[in-house]
């Protein structure tokens, strides 16, 4: 099996976070060229790559802002071939006391993220040859636990808008899927979980290959699928 990623040209959005950093490293290593867009500011300690751009500031949720940052990439790399949304965010509230702004907040970060960079990468994309769109869902997403209703109602859009776009793009030459981990293994998901056992999460490095078969040649095959990424959850 070849999942060798030489040559194509991969946008990481949320590239500075535990999955983003874990995926741009896997990617690079399969020879990518890889663009990390984060709304953070880009970190000073990344280490130099030729094959490797890092943006920071970057507004997924503004369609000029996201724009601006394909273009840069477009301009220095030649050209896009790929988008994996890993952008978004989370939040545990029981609903009876909750803020209905959460819910706001949640489709901003994980629907409003995906759906804005998509758009902006999709002109690029659709140059290219075997294009492709990867988002991040959640296993949330088809049985919600108690005090994740707003998360899990942002993460089953995200799995919707995959489906869809994958029926009007599937005759065009992309490919759009996505990933629909349970608990992944993080530093921060420990320290808020501290009792649950960490073995059975998923790993950002063993998602990280998942998410990389889908952008090879061999994931060509796979279109409108939301993949589930248990670990033993």
């Amino acid at each position: 099996m070849n999942l060798s990623l030489q040559g194509r040209v991969v946008i990481v959005t949320g590239g500075f976070g535990v999955l983003g950093n874990a995926l741009s490293r896997l990617l690079l290593e399969r020879g990518a060229r890889v663009a990390a867009l984060d709304l953070n500011p880009a970190p000073t300690a990344i280490p130099g790559h030729s094959d490797f751009l890092s943006l920071g500031e970057v507004n997924l949720t503004d369609p000029a802002s996201a724009e601006s940052a394909m273009h840069q990439v477009a301009d220095a790399f030649g050209h896009i071939d790929a988008i994996v949304n890993v952008a978004g965010g989370f939040a545990w509230e029981a609903f009876e006391d909750g803020a209905l702004d959460t819910w706001d907040r949640m489709y901003q970060m994980n629907v409003r993220t995906a759906v804005v960079s998509t758009h902006a990468a999709l002109p690029h994309i659709l140059k290219a040859s075997n294009g492709r769109v990867v988002n991040v869902s959640a296993l949330a997403a088809l049985k919600a636990g108690c005090g994740v209703a707003a998360y899990a109602a942002s993460k089953a859009g995200v799995s919707r808008f995959t489906e869809s776009l994958a029926e009007e793009l599937k005759s065009r030459d992309v490919t759009v899927n996505a990933v629909m981990p349970s608990i992944i293994d993080t530093p921060g998901n420990r320290a808020d979980m501290p009792d649950q056992d960490f073995s059975s999460w998923v790993r950002p490095e063993a998602l990280s290959a998942v998410i990389a078969f889908l952008l090879t040649a061999e994931g060509q095959v796979i279109t409108g699928a939301c993949l589930p990424v248990s670990g033993r959850v």
